[in-house]
């Protein structure tokens, strides 16, 4: 079982290297915006800048969330 819904109607859901805008890092969902999906570990590692709120993460998705908005869910952060 996944720590996080899956969404059964989505065609393309998987898990991403990604940076992540956020100021804090202790949230678990991330809003479609605030997500830039990275090629690889490396690349994402090579934007990881906190002092910016620019986080290198492993995430999950995008899928719909109850307010009808796409989101992604944290697997783990990079650094």
């Amino acid at each position: 079982m996944t720590p996080f819904p899956v969404d059964p109607d989505a065609r393309v859901q998987a898990t991403v290297f990604a940076l992540v805008s956020s100021k804090r890092k202790n949230r678990k969902r991330f809003a479609e915006g605030c997500v830039s999906e990275m090629q690889d570990e490396q690349s994402a590692l090579a934007g990881h800048d906190p002092d910016r709120g620019i986080h290198a993460a492993v995430v999950y998705g995008p899928s719909f969330s109850s307010e009808s908005q796409r989101a992604y869910h944290l697997v783990r952060w990079l650094c």
